[in-house]
């Protein structure tokens, strides 16, 4: 029995931490170029909800999904030209993004989908079973019976790690991130560059919306990121802006919120209030501990005029 709870957890662990591990990877290139972007929260729940409506008008999940990164794509273009070319202020622009995500969501969500009543359920991305590995004991069952978003999540890691640190454009993102001015010199073309980077990281975040509505539940509820864009933040910064790191950051933080729900089904006489706040203290823990030991990209936040418009 204790090992069906074992299996049961790690299997949970790993399907909560694909929507961190998304959001995260989508921050982190958006960090990397030089961009803080508070506002993954509100992205993540404009993908939720598009991935639904998606899913709802065409019956099919994966064209849920495709619609989900076409329009946060579209919002990763508009927060980019919001922070990069007006050179707007990125925690107002970051916490703006919030507020109209909740709000545009609820609206959207009621009127399209009749959210006031009863959720709508859609079609859901299938568990997919690995041949052979799926068949390992105990392990094949936690790892290899998840979702495909799941695997894409983890595929995404040594793809990023790859595209950050063995190909030229990795290397003009982690130059505009570190240098802008340098990397201008050089004739890296730093607006498109972090245009580029703020629309991967919106697909990215819608992908991360839909593990949530179409790969959990089925369903888009009002507020159902619930704070797992500023995880997603924290999963960045406690992984050091390595897409190795980020990807242990977000187990760890998918294995809390998978603990906290294990604690809850236990019967410890224990308001489940103070479950529910056990991941996100320990996001707060890990901040408070890592943050002032890792270094973030030195022109992350800072608005960036290119060569061309200081020579005009």
């Amino acid at each position: 029995m204790s090992e069906d709870i074992i299996v049961s957890f790690l299997a949970s662990a790993i399907r909560l931490s694909v929507p961190l591990l998304l959001a995260a990877l989508g921050i982190l290139f958006m960090s990397r170029s030089g961009i803080l972007n508070i506002g993954m929260e509100g992205m993540v729940l404009i993908g939720a909800l598009t991935g639904v409506i998606g899913a709802y008008y065409t019956g099919s999940a994966g064209l849920g999904v495709l619609t989900a990164i076409v329009v946060s794509g579209l919002v990763g273009l508009v927060f980019g030209f919001l922070v990069v070319t007006t050179g707007a202020d990125q925690v107002v622009i970051g916490t703006a993004l919030n507020l109209l995500g909740l709000g545009i969501t609820t609206v959207f969500g009621r009127s399209l989908l009749g959210m006031g009543q009863e959720a709508v359920q859609v079609q859901g991305i299938a568990v997919v079973k690995i041949p052979l590995l799926g068949d390992i004991p105990y392990i094949g069952e936690a790892l290899f019976h998840q979702n495909v978003l799941a695997y894409v999540s983890y595929l995404l890691v040594p793809i990023v790690a790859f595209i950050f640190y063995k190909t030229n454009w990795g290397l003009q993102v982690r130059a505009v991130g570190e240098n802008p001015l340098a990397a201008d010199t050089l004739g890296v073309r730093v607006h498109r560059t972090r245009y580029i980077c703020c629309i991967v990281g919106g697909m990215l975040a819608g992908v991360a919306g839909c593990s949530l509505s179409l790969g959990i539940l089925n369903q888009f509820t009002e507020n159902m990121v619930a704070g797992r864009g500023f995880i997603a933040l924290s999963a960045v910064i406690f992984g050091k802006w390595t897409p190795a790191g980020t990807m242990a950051a977000s187990l760890l933080f998918g294995g809390a919120d998978a603990l906290q729900l294990r604690f809850q089904t236990f019967g410890i006489k224990i308001p489940y209030q103070f479950m529910l706040m056990f991941p996100y203290l320990l996001t707060m823990v890990a901040l408070a501990w890592f943050s002032g030991k890792s270094k973030q990209p030195a022109a992350t936040g800072a608005p960036y005029k290119s060569l061309a418009n200081r020579n005009g």
